[in-house]
């Protein structure tokens, strides 16, 4: 990805930059943030080191690159450890100074930044580059700090006197003795010292030399004195030929034609395409009212859906999804919520190839303005026609590619590499929320392109049962944990598995004991519907349960079961992609009904328990969309009958997801795959 480097002179940002360039990704501009006062070497900011920001402005000559500098307006106005857009804060500097740089390199994807240790920095970065649609690129981050300074190569132990103006390899030693005795940051990452890059492998041209400087000396404590070089004079020393670290500079017009050259950003406006969006005052009298398709499901916990059936839209995704959108944003606001509240958004869209037109929406609609405690997590998928959040001790994964977490992209070698990264990957997020899949997975919802062969499905399915065995020990009990494939058209960036896993996080790890197996068993329960209990009903569900928080399950409806089905209800036994019987769809629909309230109702949860409620479909169904729909609405309503708990729900209380193909296996050849989530967490 062609990269901005965050830039303020010292070690860290510069050698950021070099693990940019080491995983592929391109330097193609630098930004500096600096104080209002030239006279001034160092502020009082938790954001931004800006000792030694006099010799900054030569960075652009060494790396042959554009230098974008802002003077600092700003002071820390929100300290609270998570960010959002306030006025007069200096995060608001960073946010104009990257601003103006995308404006002159539209093709700007990346932000890289020097962060090791911070909260507070990491995430002021994330949120800017949230705002502005890049990702922010932090390789330095949680390493090892003595690691780092062997790479690389005002506190207790170190002496303005002594160490000021002296090269960290020469302290390297001494610093990682100060470790032991005081507890240093030997990176410096709190606040021991910060550093001034004269020369690295990413000064092309030129490197500094360091003629004059004075040392100022703000404190003269016997135990922690502090002081500051200030660097008065110094000059550039060349080397040959001149050039530019970015293999293709990119001139738009707009810049001068010296590579090299430095812009200051000046006044406090941003580029008017940056402007984002308010759900408000989009332009939604293109979709009619009717056209907009809603669904919800639980109390407390609630899941609301929202489609467009057959979009007639002449303006294309773009404005669907915000139609879509807006009429979310209404029904949250309704119950008392918005989209600060919101924990998961799946987005389904029809074409792939328009992805990035839905995801320009969609980071326009849902900002961290509207989600100060973070934006939602998301998976997208494509169906034939959105990071990780806890809540309640339930983990919201993101869905999860197989890519290369330096690069950004997928890894090589096909489906069973891409399905061992995307495991890596959930892994990795686990771990920073303290857990692991092995003890805490509940579901892996499992996307599969349709670009995959038969026997790379199979390869799937053998790796996500490999990795099954080698971690079944502790607390996972083998077999509870439940897996659906769904078939889909494509994923994004086109690859091949995305793997969505729900993880159960006890607040309390110690307590946390494996989960019950159940049997489905004949229970005093009113609801039958002629449906006497047989054990190949067994065969079609997976379910997981924690006794009193949480209750997962899968039901499976094949071609087998359907003439078990039809075989006890004295129907035709015909293959049901053969048969249009809209009385067959509705013994099945009660069918899956039937057995999921039997799972709930064994295991003391209630319908209003419910979070998620998904019934996938094949669209080689001959029935049509509404029959199906109609069906499972007939049977919920006859369930209300029984369970006066349930009531006359005025929308539907599931999603209907079309998919090329579902189940619990990688072969995918279900008529019907329910997916049930209930918690009383």
């Amino acid at each position: 990805m062609k990269t901005v480097g965050l830039v303020s002179g010292g070690k860290d940002s510069c050698y950021a930059m070099m693990k940019c360039v080491e995983y592929g990704h391109e330097i193609v501009a630098l930004a500096n943030l600096m104080p209002l006062d030239d006279s001034v070497d160092e502020l009082d900011s938790y954001m931004y080191q800006t000792v030694g920001h006099q010799i900054v402005i030569s960075y652009a000559e060494c790396m042959g690159l554009p230098l974008f500098r802002r003077r600092i307006h700003g002071s820390t106005k929100r300290q609270h450890l998570t960010y959002e857009e306030t006025t007069g804060d200096e995060v608001e500097d960073m946010f104009i100074l990257l601003s103006e740089v995308k404006r002159q390199f539209p093709s700007i994807m990346a932000v890289s930044s020097g962060a090791i240790a911070s909260d507070y920095q990491r995430l002021r970065v994330e949120s800017v580059c949230s705002r502005l649609g890049l990702v922010s690129l932090a390789y330095l981050w949680k390493q090892d700090q003595s690691l780092l300074l062997q790479e690389m190569v005002a506190a207790m132990g170190l002496k303005p006197s002594k160490h000021l103006g002296v090269k960290i390899s020469e302290l390297q030693q001494e610093l990682l003795q100060l470790n032991e005795l005081y507890g240093i940051n030997v990176c410096g990452e709190g606040g021991e010292y910060e550093t001034l890059t004269l020369d690295c492998p990413l000064f092309i041209n030129a490197h500094i030399i360091l003629d004059n400087s004075q040392v100022v000396l703000h404190s003269m404590d016997s135990i922690a004195s502090v002081g500051i070089l200030h660097p008065s004079a110094f000059h550039l020393e060349y080397k040959s030929p001149i050039g530019s670290i970015s293999s293709n500079f990119e001139n738009n017009g707009t810049t001068s034609e010296k590579v090299g050259y430095v812009h200051e950003v000046q006044g406090d406006c941003v580029a008017n395409y940056l402007v984002k969006c308010q759900s408000t005052d989009v332009g939604l009298h293109k979709v009619v009212e009717n056209d907009l398709l809603i669904s919800r499901t639980g109390g407390n916990l609630l899941s609301i859906g929202c489609w467009i059936q057959d979009s007639l839209n002449s303006e294309g995704l773009q404005e669907d999804l915000i139609s879509v959108l807006w009429k979310l944003e209404t029904e949250l606001q309704k119950n008392g919520f918005d989209w600060v509240d919101v924990l998961y958004i799946h987005l389904y869209i029809s074409d792939m190839d328009m992805f990035s037109l839905a995801n320009d929406v969609y980071l326009r609609f849902i900002t961290e303005k509207k989600c100060n405690m973070g934006v939602p997590s998301r998976s997208t998928v494509e169906l034939p026609l959105v990071q990780a959040t806890l809540h309640k001790e339930i983990l919201y994964m993101a869905g999860q590619l197989g890519l290369d977490p330096p690069t950004m992209m997928l890894c090589t070698g096909g489906a069973s590499a891409e399905m061992d990264q995307a495991l890596k990957n959930c892994e990795a997020v686990a771990k920073s929320f303290n857990c692991s899949l092995g003890s805490s997975a509940i579901i892996f919802v499992i996307y599969c392109s349709a670009a995959l062969t038969s026997s790379e499905r199979t390869e799937i399915q053998c790796k996500q049962e490999g990795f099954k065995e080698c971690i079944s020990c502790g607390t996972w009990n083998s077999g509870s944990v439940i897996f659906l494939y769904v078939l889909v058209p494509n994923l994004p960036k086109r690859a091949l598995v995305e793997i969505k896993p729900i993880l159960y996080v006890p607040n309390d790890a110690e307590s946390f004991s494996p989960p019950e197996l159940q049997s489905i068993r004949s229970i005093n329960r009113s609801i039958d519907w002629g449906f006497v209990y047989s054990n190949w009903h067994d065969s079609c569900c997976q379910k997981y349960v924690v006794k009193g928080k949480l209750c997962g399950a899968v039901v499976s409806i094949t071609n087998s079961i359907v003439t078990e089905i039809c075989s006890e209800s004295g129907e035709n036994s015909s293959p049901f992609q053969h048969c249009s019987s809209e009385k067959q769809m509705g013994g099945i629909a009660k069918f899956c009904v039937y057995h999921l309230d039997r799972i709930l109702f064994e295991n003391n949860f209630s319908w209003g328990d419910v979070t998620i409620l998904r019934f996938y479909f094949s669209v080689g169904l001959v029935i049509p969309i509404n029959k199906i729909g109609h069906a499972f609405e007939q049977a919920f309503e006859g369930l209300a009958d029984i369970d006066q708990s349930l009531g006359k729900a005025k929308e539907p209380v599931f999603n209907l997801i079309p998919t090329l193909g579902s189940g619990r296996t990688s072969v995918m050849d279900d008529i019907i795959t329910c997916e049930l989530f209930a918690t009383k967490i």
